[in-house]
């Protein structure tokens, strides 16, 4: 599938629910449930994998799961590529198309800390470079995620998102912005750019994401901790000399 297909799914107030996968198995399912794309979730990828998330994980071990998905299903598969794993630009490019996906979410919070605004942008722009128009770049935007008052970093996370908008990003993401009326001001700033968010427990539902004006919704390991919280359960009680299932 094309980088057009899931790029004409993104429709602001329409938005493309997005369920994350962490494995072939996953991906299927997701498919097999009727969703139009998914995308991956770095979390539960390197926890899969036997490492943590946050570039722990090999760039090679990340990118050849994100291959094992996208050659699982026929859907568009966007992949968590953390913030690029150090690679230079025109190699996560090369690297990203050659594994199958069309789409990847670039984080502008690496191990070593938030990157310069201008840093990040050029980074975005080198990638649209290398990448044409064959890759969705969904440019998160980090501020919030240590934020005690996130209104206060609002007019920082607005800048960035303009700033990646501009160097060529598809749609910008500003990752644990829970409150409803911080997403509504910064969908309102970045309008008619397509917005990301997460879905989050306490946070908007599906419903209010929706009337906000989003066009993508993502779960990141919350499908994978269900998963595992189940599993977790059944090793319970086979422990305790209880039949499972």
């Amino acid at each position: 599938m094309t980088a057009a297909k899931l790029r004409e799914l993104q429709v602001p107030g329409k938005p493309l629910v997005l369920p994350n996968a962490w494995d072939a198995d996953s991906a299927r399912q997701i498919e097999a449930a009727g969703f139009p794309a998914l995308a991956t979730t770095s979390y539960a990828v390197a926890e899969v994998l036997g490492y943590r998330d946050g570039e722990d994980a090999p760039a090679g071990e990340m990118i050849a799961a994100s291959a094992r998905i996208a050659r699982s299903v026929s859907i568009p598969v966007s992949m968590d590529a953390e913030a690029g794993y150090g690679l230079p630009a025109t190699e996560l490019a090369d690297r990203l198309l050659d594994a199958g996906v069309v789409g990847c979410n670039l984080e502008d919070k690496p191990p070593s800390g938030l990157r310069p605004i201008a840093e990040q942008a050029g980074y975005l722009a080198a990638v649209r470079q290398a990448a044409g128009d064959d890759l969705v770049i969904n440019a998160r935007v980090d501020v919030f995620l240590d934020a005690e008052d996130p209104a206060a970093v609002l007019p920082e996370a607005i800048e960035r998102a303009k700033a990646y908008l501009d160097a060529g990003a598809d749609s910008v993401f500003p990752i644990f912005l829970r409150s409803t009326e911080l997403l509504a001001s910064f969908v309102e700033a970045v309008r008619p750019a397509a917005v990301a968010a997460l879905y989050v427990p306490g946070g908007p539902d599906l419903d209010e994401l929706t009337k906000l004006g989003v066009a993508r919704i993502s779960f990141g390991g919350g499908l994978w901790r269900v998963a595992r919280s189940a599993v977790e359960e059944k090793l319970a009680a086979l422990a305790e000399g209880r039949t499972p299932y």
